[in-house]
């Protein structure tokens, strides 16, 4: 007897190691997991003020087991496993968002102060009922499919802009004008047209290299142009997965900039196409380490200040450095005062913000030996291929846009002066189902007296 009892105690000893070696040993995998979880509970409620982050959670295998809160009055949002395992915290600072980090970041500066006074979208009137405009947006919204269809079609806010004006526009239940919503990696382009502010003033150029001091091997070797166009070469994996490069650093890393700089060079710089938010999170840290500002600053004073863009939210990581990947909170209307912006070429009440050209250099897909993203140019995608050939044939071939996760969209067609934004949570749907493209289609083949 005292033998069986021996045995089982010792299975029981080994039982209880083996799980929670495994624990430690899955422990920074779990935690990209309650990182997003206390990433996402914090905006949520603290940057776009709703208060059910629950519904803004894609799939996840450690969904049923989290467990968190916000402290609002402490700023800040708790993570967790089962209450007590791999707790990670996000905590809120004004103007800069919602930092994934062991304690509050500090230092981050006093963020710029900005006015609407230069963004005309910001108080223009609810547009005039147009039967077109209107159908067309209904249909992006799916009111044919059903409660639950178009629920799982997730559209949020439209936004249509035609010659600059605001001719349609529309919100989901729980969400108005004034709700930021997340644009993912549309923020690779807005952090495109930062790179175009420091190149008109002269602070850096496209064909800049040897962009940071430990990169003494061939990764000297690339530039600021093919970190804006993913051929920087380095090694990556955007797959949003636990445990994978992107999720990694966006969740568990406090410099993300130096988490991404230290991957291997996997291909000959300019030769390979990859997209990667690691290489746009690098750019943003040579920006900041060229400007005036405080470097959680610089969105701030060069974008959202000069573009009156009162919504605009870059979140940063416990360094200070935005999050140009991935961590733009706007309205629809600022995505659509951004679109704008950039179908004027950089010019705005006036004033020229971005080189002439910038947006044409910028929308060209240059070719490169091989690519894994079709279309793909500076931060933004383009219709018009290397090739000649056309990623949407519906589409003039003159559209770029900027993509984001779970179906965010912002339309720029130069040749119909036309603007769409399109918001929404589609984390079930593929990319060609969330019915934008043939909305843009629609707008564009609209005669002015439908448009």
């Amino acid at each position: 007897m005292r033998l069986a009892l021996r045995i089982v105690a010792a299975l029981l000893v080994l039982v209880i190691a083996a799980a929670v070696g495994g624990y430690f040993y899955a422990r920074p995998l779990l935690e990209t997991g309650t990182g997003y979880a206390a990433h996402n509970s914090c905006a949520v409620t603290l940057v776009a003020g709703r208060d059910d982050p629950e519904t803004d959670l894609p799939d996840n295998p450690l969904v049923p087991f989290l467990t968190g809160y916000v402290n609002e009055a402490g700023r800040s949002s708790t993570s967790q496993i089962l209450f007590t395992l791999s707790t990670q915290k996000a905590w809120y600072t004004r103007g800069y968002g919602c930092t994934v980090g062991a304690d509050r970041p500090e230092d981050l500066g006093e963020p710029t102060k900005v006015l609407s006074d230069t963004n005309p979208l910001s108080t223009a009137e609810s547009p005039e009922p147009n039967a077109a405009v209107d159908a067309a947006i209904a249909r992006a919204f799916g009111d044919e499919l059903g409660t639950v269809r178009a629920a799982e079609l997730g559209t949020r806010g439209i936004i249509v802009l035609k010659g600059g004006q605001l001719v349609g526009e529309r919100y989901a239940e729980g969400f108005t004008r004034e709700t930021p919503q997340l644009g993912w990696s549309m923020t690779k382009s807005v952090a495109n047209m930062l790179v175009g502010r420091m190149v008109h003033q002269g602070r850096i150029a496209i064909t800049d290299d040897s962009l940071l001091p430990e990169w003494t091997d061939e990764r000297k070797g690339i530039t600021v142009d093919q970190l804006m166009r993913a051929t920087s070469g380095l090694s990556w994996d955007e797959t949003y997965s636990l445990g994978t490069p992107i999720t990694q650093m966006l969740y568990s890393e406090p410099d993300m900039a130096r988490f991404a700089a230290s991957q291997p060079l996997a291909h000959q710089p300019g030769t390979y196409q990859q997209y990667s938010s690691g290489g746009t999170n690098i750019l943003c840290s040579v920006l900041t380490d060229l400007a005036d500002a405080p470097d959680a600053d610089l969105p701030r004073q060069q974008l959202f200040a000069p573009l009156g863009l009162t919504s605009a939210t870059l979140e940063v990581d416990m360094t200070g450095t935005p999050v140009c990947s991935s961590y733009l909170w706007a309205t629809p209307r600022d995505w659509a005062a951004i679109g704008q912006f950039a179908l004027q070429d950089g010019v705005w009440a006036g004033e020229r913000l971005l080189p002439e050209g910038w947006m044409k250099a910028s929308t060209t897909v240059t070719e490169v030996r091989q690519t894994e993203e079709q279309g793909y140019a500076a931060g933004w995608w383009a219709n018009k291929k290397a090739n000649g050939t056309l990623v949407d044939p519906q589409l003039p071939e003159d559209t770029y846009w900027a993509s984001g996760h779970d179906g965010q969209k912002l339309y720029v067609v130069p040749s119909a002066d036309l603007v769409v934004v399109r918001l929404g949570f589609t984390p079930e749907l593929e990319a060609d189902q969330l019915r934008t493209d043939e909305l843009v289609a629609e707008l564009v083949a609209m005669k002015p007296a439908e448009g």
